[in-house]
């Protein structure tokens, strides 16, 4: 009889989605006591399902982030930059602090920078701009980690090599959730580990002795994608990872379910 293994498992984010005002009024009257707002109401509910599904790198947060970003910008107006751009972490410390407290160790997703949308009307050189911004979020991840977040995932909606260059760390994972293979390579000329859905394995695997790659991520794993990737690295370079947009309470239960597999 094969013997029952499992992966180990990982987060990139959530997305919950705004409530019904019921809800929040009832979960703001749970959490007197603390500056309880929207963002944080996502935040818990971004992170709360992955705890009690027992994730091993669980990840707060998402692109819905993205409002709490803007807000700490100095220098914005209505999305465009109209002055020198500096940031208030304050308010980002408090929500860090909020769900560093949760679980150690615990990551925070954010939208990378090219996903705030914004608008520069001020710099008007390009890497100029890319420069600072890209400063503007070292700042903020910085005051985060001081504040016990164990490292940052950034959201692409499309990888960003120079946004890449600028700001992958060790602490600092880039993710795009459906890869193309001009995505895949970007992302692997800069990261020894990569996150690729079951129907990009077959190409990671392909462009794979181009780069240095230590571990994949399955994302949304399958039995079929645990064994496909088994038979190029080792169990310990294996992880599965989710990113949950549905039905968190659900799809946590079932990632780690899925990290199972028999040899």
């Amino acid at each position: 009889m094969g013997k029952r293994l499992k992966l180990a498992t990982r987060a990139f984010g959530a997305e919950p989605g705004v409530p019904d005002v019921t809800v929040l009024a009832a979960w703001v009257g749970d959490h007197r006591g603390i500056a309880a707002d929207l963002n944080l109401y996502l935040l818990d509910q971004s992170l709360a399902p992955q705890i009690t599904a027992e994730i091993d790198v669980p990840c707060g947060g998402g692109k819905f982030c993205k409002d709490l970003i803007l807000e700490s910008l100095i220098g914005l107006d209505n999305g465009k930059v109209t002055g020198e751009l500096d940031v208030c972490v304050d308010m980002i410390i408090e929500d860090a602090v909020q769900i560093a407290v949760q679980k150690k160790g615990v990551w925070f997703g954010l939208p990378a920078p090219h996903a705030l949308d914004i608008t520069d009307t001020y710099y008007n050189d390009e890497d100029e701009w890319r420069d600072t911004l890209a400063g503007m979020y070292r700042m903020i991840m910085r005051a985060m980690r001081d504040a016990g977040i164990g490292g940052h995932v950034l959201i692409c909606d499309k990888a960003d090599e120079a946004e890449i260059s600028a700001l992958v760390r060790q602490k600092v994972f880039f993710f795009e959730q459906h890869p193309d293979r001009e995505s895949l390579e970007t992302l692997m000329e800069h990261q020894r580990r990569i996150a690729a859905g079951k129907d990009q394995l077959a190409m990671v695997f392909e462009i794979a002795d181009e780069y240095e790659l230590q571990q994949i991520i399955i994302v949304d794993a399958d039995i079929e994608s645990i064994e496909f990737a088994l038979a190029h690295l080792d169990p310990d370079q294996i992880m599965v990872g989710g990113y949950c947009t549905d039905a968190c309470q659900t799809y946590w239960k079932c990632l780690v379910e899925s990290s199972r597999y028999s040899t």
